[in-house]
């Protein structure tokens, strides 16, 4: 078979799809172990992911960064000045009942765990573009025909299949090795978001099962103790010990014992520094400065200032994504017309140096001052009324005769 005749499914090596379960149940993909395979030995999977703060953090910082930016169609003049125009952009998820932010956020969120993002077009009677509404990734397959063509395979919750088109369908791909289908974050990080994991849950169950108590209690020298003995001292001790509410207490048996203190450092244990560094990892994975993902104790090198940090991020971290939805969106757009997340607001400078900027642009004769008004979002200034100048002269001899 050609390799432009191959399939792709969606994220087989990923994970399993089963027909009949809603990929966005949580539950069911814990029922099934739908995850990736790694050497940490737990399940990675959307949802398991997303429980770590720091990948929940770095996810909806970057969705939500972008889905708050205008999503905005520029039209290219003739003249070579580039200008807003309005479109069905404007409100591209209204169409399928989601809002702009609602429908880029949920983009994002695909794209940032799974590598792509497919969004299916809605249009009207006449065939004209009404919206978007983006479908789950590992609910969509790619056939990739010898005449360039895809053909998009798209499995719903009820069991049936749907072919489409690229006229029925937008996929936006994320880092690939073949053009096709983008690669999965999720499938990639699946050892470091998995030891991330299973160092969470020993944790949970190091609190769960009382480790950190105070003291224990261990036989005297020479004590005998028979297994019924050791039985009851253990279901003791975990009675008096066991859970959150107990740590910190002193368990006391009814036996030749004695007390000897007891506690585990965290820091020994090198827990809470494993934490830290797992938030650096993830904060590569992602790009997201650790910072941004409440890691305080590195500096950004972003820039000091908060003005050239979100300098930083946009540039680095927001932009490679806009682009290439810009890119895929514009396709969808008549000619001379593409699609423009407007990045001018996130950006912009603090008060004194912007107000210095327009004054500049002032004095250099670029903008009127209304146009400068207008950027600090003033109205402009009412008009003045006309007054013709006349000789002074002139007039006084008018007024003398």
């Amino acid at each position: 078979m050609a390799w432009w005749n191959r399939k792709t499914p969606p994220e087989d090596i990923e994970e399993r799809s089963f027909d009949l379960v809603s990929i966005g149940d949580p539950a069911a993909a814990e029922f099934f172990g739908l995850g990736t395979p790694n050497l940490a030995g737990v399940n990675v999977n959307e949802f398991s992911a997303l429980g770590l703060a720091a990948v929940w953090r770095a996810v909806s910082l970057i969705a939500s960064s972008i889905a708050s930016l205008p999503l905005r169609t520029i039209h290219e003049r003739s003249d070579g000045i580039s200008e807003p125009v309005p479109s069905w952009l404007d409100n591209p998820g209204g169409a399928a009942g989601l809002t702009k932010f609602e429908l880029v956020e949920t983009m994002l969120l695909h794209l940032l765990l799974h590598g792509n993002a497919f969004l299916l077009h809605i249009r009207g009677g006449a065939g004209q573009m009404l919206g978007l509404y983006p479908i789950h990734p590992r609910a969509v397959s790619i056939q990739w025909h010898s005449d360039y063509s895809k053909t998009f395979l798209v499995e719903t919750i009820d069991g049936k299949a749907l072919t489409l088109t690229s006229r029925d369908m937008t996929h936006i791909p994320g880092l690939s090795t073949d053009g096709i289908r983008g690669l999965s974050p999720i499938w990639l990080a699946r050892n470091s978001f998995g030891t991330s994991i299973a160092a969470e849950r020993s944790a949970s169950r190091l609190f769960s099962n009382g480790a950190l108590i105070s003291g224990l209690v261990t036989p005297e020298e020479g004590a005998q103790l028979t297994p019924e003995d050791a039985t009851r001292i253990k279901e003791s001790l975990t009675q008096k010990v066991a859970g959150e509410a107990n740590a910190g207490s002193i368990a006391v048996i009814n036996k030749a014992l004695k007390f000897s203190p007891w506690s585990m450092n965290a820091a020994d244990a090198q827990w809470l520094e494993s934490r830290a560094f797992q938030v650096e990892d993830i904060s590569r994975w992602f790009g997201v400065p650790p910072h941004l993902l409440g890691q305080t104790q590195k500096q950004t090198s972003f820039g000091a200032g908060l003005t050239e940090q979100n300098r930083g991020f946009a540039r680095y971290t927001l932009q490679p994504w806009t682009s290439r939805i810009e890119e895929r969106l514009s396709l969808l757009l008549p000619p001379n017309k593409s699609a423009d997340f407007d990045y001018s607001q996130f950006v912009q400078p603090d008060h004194e140096t912007e107000v210095g900027l327009i004054i500049a642009q002032l004095q250099a004769g670029l903008i009127t001052v209304d146009e400068a008004r207008r950027m600090r979002n003033l109205p402009p200034l009412p008009a003045q009324p006309q007054i013709q100048e006349t000789d002074a002269e002139q007039t006084n001899v008018d007024v003398a005769a």
